[in-house]
């Protein structure tokens, strides 16, 4: 048994927290579904720590073309990359979590990137969600990339075998742990990990504490999220060439130069490319630009708004929009302050637009930079 974890109270009380054992596994699966993070997404990813997107619980699993679940996974996810996550959890007191559920798992897999096409997961998502689907979609991916994008680069990730595998359970056994290394080690496109999640009772309090078991250094050698998953710079100015016009290729390079001499890095998630530009331990990242069919550049306010002082602020986002419309041909809407509005890389192309849009991302930088020092 785990020590325990103590709290130390606002009154000064110590409360003792000690390790106990889940009601029951439907607990524990609904935990999952309500509170996502539980899979410790910056243990399985430090430099980019994995979310999740939430599709369904239960979700049938076919073994053949066009017929019904011969399996249940017990979750379904993507994460930012759309990289099918399936979850199995089983708790440590079930005797299959030893050796069965390891061949339920590998079914899962085997049929999903077969019979589970990307269309059958985007209605799942539909059905779990309902009417806030696309606003649950639009926040999960953070102006990233567009929902359609998204859901392509998920079908992408199904045709190509990049899955991956979660064991979940309140104490994972020696004997599956090492099973789950492994397979983790051989399978190149295939990631296999488990996630222990203890619970910590005190008083009326309680804590969940996960912890991710199957990173080996020699799995961690073979694979990583990035160069599975991940546009390069050349494949997005290349599928960008076939849909844009020569200006708005042109654009999209002057902005990721800009960026790149102004910015700390740029990331380029699924089909896009996003500036970061790090202070202290905190990453400011208003924009996206996509290679869409429309070539857009993504204002994310509706991240930097929870994630970036002074952009907390409303009066200070309203700010950045008058800035942004200012701008000859810009004419955003006042509620794009907390959504995701887009400019088209056409309207950047005319006049001294490029210029403008430009001196107002310097102005963005400046007001963070400033206000962390204040």
């Amino acid at each position: 048994m785990n020590p325990g974890i103590f709290l130390i109270q606002p009154n000064g009380e110590l409360v003792e927290m000690n390790e106990t054992q889940y009601d029951s596994e439907d607990l524990l699966q609904r935990l999952l579904a309500e509170y996502p993070s539980l899979l410790a997404g910056n243990q399985i990813e430090p430099r980019a720590p994995r979310k999740w997107l939430f599709i369904e619980r239960e979700s049938g699993v076919p073994s053949k073309e066009g017929g019904g679940g011969r399996w249940s996974a017990d979750h379904l996810f993507l994460d930012q990359d759309a990289i099918p996550t399936i979850v199995e959890v089983k708790r440590s007191s079930d005797s299959r979590i030893r050796r069965e559920v390891v061949g339920q798992m590998l079914d899962y897999a085997a049929n999903a990137v077969v019979y589970w096409p990307v269309d059958l997961m985007r209605e799942r998502f539909a059905k779990t969600h309902g009417s806030i689907a696309d606003e649950k979609l639009t926040e999960f991916l953070d102006g990233a990339m567009e929902p359609e994008e998204f859901w392509q680069l998920a079908n992408k990730n199904v045709r190509e075998r990049n899955v991956r595998l979660l064991f979940v359970a309140d104490e994972i056994p020696t004997e599956l742990q090492r099973i789950i290394e492994f397979l983790n080690e051989q399978m190149d496109r295939t990631e296999v990990l488990a996630v222990e999640i203890k619970q910590f009772v005190g008083g009326q309090q309680r804590g969940l504490v996960p912890r991710i078991i199957g990173k080996t250094a020699e799995a961690q050698q073979k694979k990583s999220i990035g160069p599975r998953s991940r546009m390069n710079e050349d494949e997005f100015f290349e599928a960008l060439e076939l849909q844009r016009s020569p200006d708005e290729v042109a654009v999209a390079r002057r902005i990721l130069d800009w960026c790149e001499a102004h910015f700390s890095r740029v990331n380029w998630p699924g089909s896009s490319f996003v500036p970061e530009f790090v202070y202290d331990s905190d990453i400011f990242s208003p924009i996206s630009v996509t290679k869409s069919k429309s070539g857009r550049v993504v204002m994310r306010f509706g991240f930097i708004k929870d994630k970036n002082i002074p952009f907390h602020d409303e009066a200070k986002r309203i700010e950045f929009l008058r800035r942004l419309n200012n701008i000859d041909g810009v004419n955003l809407s006042p509620d794009s302050i907390d959504k995701f509005p887009t400019i088209s890389l056409s309207t950047l192309a005319s006049g001294d637009a490029l210029l403008q849009f430009t001196e107002v991302l310097h102005w963005s930088i400046q007001q963070v930079t400033v206000a962390k020092r204040a």
